[in-house]
């Protein structure tokens, strides 16, 4: 049984200690906002596409 108290206890100093940690990061860290850009190319447009024949099925999409 002190074996099983020991591990317990260990157990919850680890998660003691990280809960330490993650509360100091909110507390003492600030984000730093930034105005992100990404300039973004679209395809061209190429000519415009056959609507598929309604008979075609699940062929086209195995292709």
């Amino acid at each position: 049984m002190p074996t099983l108290y020991r591990l317990l206890t260990i157990l919850a100093l680890i998660a003691g200690t990280i809960y330490g940690i993650m509360a100091a990061l909110v507390y003492f860290v600030e984000p730093r906002r930034t105005e992100v850009s990404i300039p973004v190319t679209l395809p061209e447009a190429d000519a415009p596409r056959q609507p598929a024949a309604p008979d075609a099925g699940l062929s086209e999409l195995r292709r």
